[in-house]
């Protein structure tokens, strides 16, 4: 996978700040509550599920227009650290406890002497999430994200990472 979540996200959130938040100021700052949000699944690296991983992410309780930021950290079971900060949009359905949700997050990647070979130590986190919202304000959903480090590593390879996660966010 190459960076085709990246740019999704940010073709959406443009879109969407277009649309819904130019009226009253694109990226004027708007309260919004904090989010916890857990996460656990399989990690994938060269087509092959190499392990499981559990990621904790914090949404600040501000929005930016369409951007609300985070701030997030992960292990998985062959010891590696992933820890990063970005910036997440989300569509809820007009109508029903539906959302949408992309996001993207770089962040630094702490290879364990298991883990695989990623390139670089920097590594952008995008992902894309699908779920439903409780009647008691719970999130749950799944979410496919993917690492990269964006061809920093030039000439080494760029192999990247994907996780598949169920998430339940509160």
């Amino acid at each position: 996978m190459d960076g085709t979540l990246a740019i999704l996200f940010l073709l959406t959130a443009l879109i969407d700040m277009w649309v819904n938040h130019c009226g009253r100021g694109c990226v004027k700052p708007a309260v919004e509550i904090a989010r916890h949000t857990l996460s656990v699944g399989s990690l994938i690296f060269d087509a092959d599920s190499i392990g499981g991983e559990a990621y904790y992410r914090h949404d600040l309780p501000v929005s930016f227009g369409p951007f609300r930021p985070v701030v997030g950290i992960s292990v998985d079971s062959l010891g590696d650290v992933w820890i990063g900060a970005g910036a997440v949009n989300e569509f809820r359905m007009p109508s029903g406890p539906g959302y949408a949700e992309f996001s993207f997050m770089p962040g630094w990647w702490m290879r364990s002497e298991s883990g695989p070979h990623l390139g670089y130590p920097i590594e952008f986190r995008s992902g894309i999430e699908a779920g439903i919202y409780r009647n008691t304000g719970e999130r749950i959903g799944l979410s496919l994200d993917h690492r990269s480090n964006g061809e920093l590593s030039y000439p080494l390879p760029n192999p990247g990472l994907e996780t598949v996660l169920i998430r339940v966010g509160r």
